[in-house]
């Protein structure tokens, strides 16, 4: 499914776990609930912003204050009284999961990513084009790269391989710090229970990459 480079092996853990016949909706008005639940649990009590997860990102030369885990993003806007923001069915619950367990996650349609995936450090001059957003610069950072090139990382992810309603065929990656990866069985649990829930389909894979 999916390799990390011998050079990041001590450092980050990946939690991968695929799915095939998905229905994504564009509003799913089953998530309406329990996500503000969960955006005001995280406001009454707010979760530590993960030491491990920016240890992870300073291990490979990144300022995690400059360049923000998806995760922390998250709980920073949460924190502030935004709510947590609404795309589709399958890209919520991605946020709610990654909100909740403050890891910071990648989703990506497999029918759009090519051949063998690796987790490795982006060479000098590599970029893709942002979801909503101007070129993502990847060199020197984590960045998730297939037959055609880097397509993720667990602050921004790509258009080549965004979620959309047209989406059957997922892949779900947790980027967890090797520190933490006592944890990730339970993080994948998680997440196939409420991809199950709000979005069908079936799991098909699973795996935990070290």
């Amino acid at each position: 499914m999916i390799r990390v480079a011998p050079d990041l092996q001590p450092i980050v853990v990946l939690g991968a776990a695929s799915f095939d016949g998905l229905t994504v909706v564009e509003r799913e008005s089953r998530l309406d609930e329990p996500m503000a639940a969960a955006a005001e649990r995280v406001r009454q009590a707010p979760p530590a912003e993960r030491a491990d997860v920016r240890a992870m990102y300073r291990q490979v030369g990144l300022d995690p204050t400059r360049t923000r885990p998806s995760s922390e993003a998250l709980l920073r806007r949460v924190r502030r009284g935004d709510p947590l923001p609404r795309v589709n069915a399958l890209v919520d619950i991605c946020n709610w999961c990654s909100l909740e367990l403050q890891l910071p996650f990648g989703l990506y349609d497999l029918d759009h990513v090519q051949g063998a995936i690796e987790l490795r450090l982006g060479r000098p001059g590599e970029a893709y084009a942002g979801i909503r957003k101007d070129d993502v610069h990847v060199g020197g950072r984590l960045t998730l790269a297939d037959a055609a090139g880097p397509f993720g990382n667990p602050t921004s992810d790509s258009a080549r391989t965004m979620i959309t309603p047209a989406t059957r065929r997922a892949l779900f990656v947790i980027f967890c710090p090797r520190s933490l990866a006592a944890g990730l069985g339970r993080a994948l649990d998680l997440t196939a229970a409420r991809v199950a829930a709000f979005a069908g389909g079936r799991e098909v894979e699973r795996a935990l990459v070290v």
